[in-house]
């Protein structure tokens, strides 16, 4: 029997209603009405606003950021969706998955998506979106979908949902992710299991006390 896949919805709109929440409602639909063994959990970042700065600031996650990662770290698949701001994903979307550990999403397909008041941020989510998502090595589904006012109107956005909704199923469905975690973790550099030495000078003064 075929493995029932998770899918994540983060999406980091604002407001209420969001235009960036209703564009990830919409792929997650999509992607559940291709693939109906699939359960989704959507993630709203405007309610961790405050837990993600704490995070960012001195290191301690609260427990809903922690049940929001733990969702991330369950998921078979990822729509990432982001409101444009000043030309760039909004603050509060880049500052989450900075608050994540480096390792979490290896491996997991992704789908991009941004939302903006003008046409010209429609490359905002390849250009600035998708290097950052390969800084965390995931695997980024070649479509992303980018809506601006005039597109919700425009029969050509629910087909750029339909492919990029196809795309991550198909990606889910191959177990990629998990082949990565069962058969190939061992072969990645995991750059935040560092190993540090509390018997040296500078770590003794760093932490009150005196050198030898």
């Amino acid at each position: 029997m075929q493995q029932a896949n998770r899918l994540a919805i983060v999406s980091a709109g604002t407001s209420d209603p969001s235009s960036t929440k209703l564009l990830a409602s919409r792929l997650g639909t999509r992607v559940t009405e291709l693939a109906p063994s699939v359960t989704a959990s959507t993630i709203e970042l405007r309610e961790l606003a405050t837990d993600v700065a704490t995070a960012l600031t001195s290191g301690l996650t609260s427990p809903k950021l922690q049940q929001a990662i733990d969702t991330l770290a369950e998921a078979d698949g990822v729509i990432a969706a982001a409101p444009v701001y000043k030309a760039g994903p909004s603050g509060l979307f880049t500052s989450f998955f900075q608050a994540l550990d480096n390792d979490l999403l290896i491996g997991k397909p992704v789908v991009l998506a941004a939302t903006a008041g003008t046409a010209r941020h429609a490359l905002v989510a390849d250009d600035l979106m998708r290097p950052m998502f390969a800084y965390l090595r995931t695997l980024t589904a070649p479509t992303s979908v980018f809506a601006a006012p005039e597109d919700w109107a425009d029969p050509a956005l629910n087909s750029r949902i339909d492919r990029a909704a196809r795309e991550l199923v198909l990606l889910m469905e191959s177990g990629f992710a998990r082949a990565i975690r069962d058969e190939s973790w061992d072969s990645y550099q995991h750059e935040n299991e560092v190993s540090l030495s509390l018997d040296t000078d500078l770590m003794r003064l760093a932490t009150g006390g005196s050198a030898k």
